[in-house]
């Protein structure tokens, strides 16, 4: 039997650049939802988030806000590879090997939020998947002429932000106002501001040496490295591809939304600092996320937003037909997946949670009871509410979108 293909294995040759790869998951969910219950001390970090701002060609033009923003917006959140001083720290020499110079976007995930009713549904984009990226240009001033096909991941090399942006606005169709880049070292501050995670390990639990994690399988609270190891883990999960990995973060996502949001974190002013000073000190965003104004502003907006209306997917892809490690969009479902989301649809996810086997529903959580069928939901029309103010009911995403709902408990599938 042809075992599954392995996507995104296409840098073998160094375990560093292949493992940690996604760690900086953990900080799109922070860019915003740390902010969110601990704006006001950015307040004091202008100047840092200033200095290392960069322009994108959708921000928007009116000024922020002590308000809720109004309309729809979404907020790219970047996560690069690069050998940052705390994973230095940890890895040592690996971080002197010159197959890590540069930095990749190897996370690239679009937080989309819908108006009245407030949903928010974050898009993870693997890293393989092949797309076309426009005409970049770079902080240096260098020109990128741009290329029909390329792994998504190679955008930030090619122009910054504003590339990755550019790159995933034209293939999405949707408009990026906001967006921020983060490195993998962050995930070790944050866990530790927040006091860790408690994730699910099922199966049999996880035994990865690369990733440096033999665990049995039950709940586990991960703090600082062994979070950075939980998020790396890549060969002992699902059918060890990049695709499985994905759907463990958003585990890890789900339940840092949930942590985040808890009395734990909120009732703490302590956590709050500190956890807002991580944030803030750590992300390189757009000029307009470059104001503590704004940040407050998109927080205040996020903070009722129920669990259930927050749902992780990712981009539909589909073999490439010329690599078996690389994958191509699927554009009959993310058009599905998108129409759903420009007309503010409730999102019913038919598929499994996550790709490849990566997770499996947490056996310790009831079932919930079956809501209203949906199978006669007609597909949304974008057009027919341009301003997403207009909820046409709840909308079926085809079996190729994997995810999960915030409320939705799920364990990494160990095969150890």
């Amino acid at each position: 039997m042809k075992p599954p293909p392995q996507h995104a294995r296409r840098e073998p040759a160094s375990p560093w650049r292949r493992g940690v790869k996604a760690v900086a998951i953990v900080a799109a969910v922070v860019v915003v939802a740390a902010v969110a219950v601990g704006g006001f001390y950015a307040w004091s970090l202008t100047s840092r988030l200033q200095e290392a701002s960069v322009p994108l060609k959708d921000a928007p033009v009116e000024p922020p806000a002590l308000s809720e923003y109004s309309e729809p917006f979404a907020v790219l959140v970047v996560g690069t590879d690069e050998c940052d001083d705390v994973v230095a720290a940890a890895f040592g020499p690996r971080c002197s090997d010159p197959e890590n110079d540069g930095a990749r976007n190897d996370v690239n995930m679009l937080l989309h939020v819908s108006a009245d009713p407030r949903r928010v549904t974050v898009v993870s984009f693997p890293r393989d998947l092949q797309v076309g990226i426009p005409e970049c240009t770079n902080k240096d001033g260098s020109v990128f002429g741009g290329t029909d096909r390329a792994s998504i991941n190679t955008a930030y090399e090619d122009g910054g932000l504003p590339c990755v942006a550019d790159t995933i606005s034209d293939l999405t169709g949707q408009s990026i106002p906001f967006a921020a880049k983060v490195s993998f070292g962050n995930v070790v501050n944050i866990t530790d501001a927040i006091g860790g995670v408690e994730v699910c390990i099922g199966g049999d639990g996880i035994d990865d040496p690369d990733a440096g994690i033999k665990w049995d399988a039950g709940p586990r609270v991960v703090k600082g490295f062994d979070a950075l190891a939980f998020l790396r883990t890549r060969t002992g999960i699902g059918d060890g591809s990049d695709l499985a990995r994905i759907g463990n973060q958003q585990q890890y996502m789900s339940r840092l939304v949930n942590k985040l949001r808890s009395d734990d974190v909120l009732s703490n002013p302590g956590t709050l600092i500190g956890l807002a000073n991580t944030a803030v000190n750590n992300i390189e965003p757009s000029e307009s996320l470059a104001d503590p104004i704004r940040i407050a502003q998109l927080a205040y907006t996020l903070k009722d937003v129920p669990f259930s209306e927050f749902t992780f997917v990712q981009y539909p892809v589909v073999d490439d037909p010329y690599d078996s490690n690389r994958v191509v969009p699927d554009e009959e479902s993310a058009q599905v997946l998108f129409d759903a989301l420009n007309s503010n649809a409730g999102l019913a996810i038919t598929g499994a949670a996550g790709s490849n086997g990566g997770v499996v529903a947490d056996p310790s959580v009831p079932t919930p009871e079956p809501t209203t069928p949906v199978e006669d939901t007609p597909a949304p029309d974008a057009s027919a509410s341009p301003d997403g103010s207009a909820a046409p009911g709840v909308v079926e995403l085809p079996e190729n979108v994997k995810g999960t709902k915030a409320d939705q408990a799920t364990c990494s599938a160990g095969n150890g």
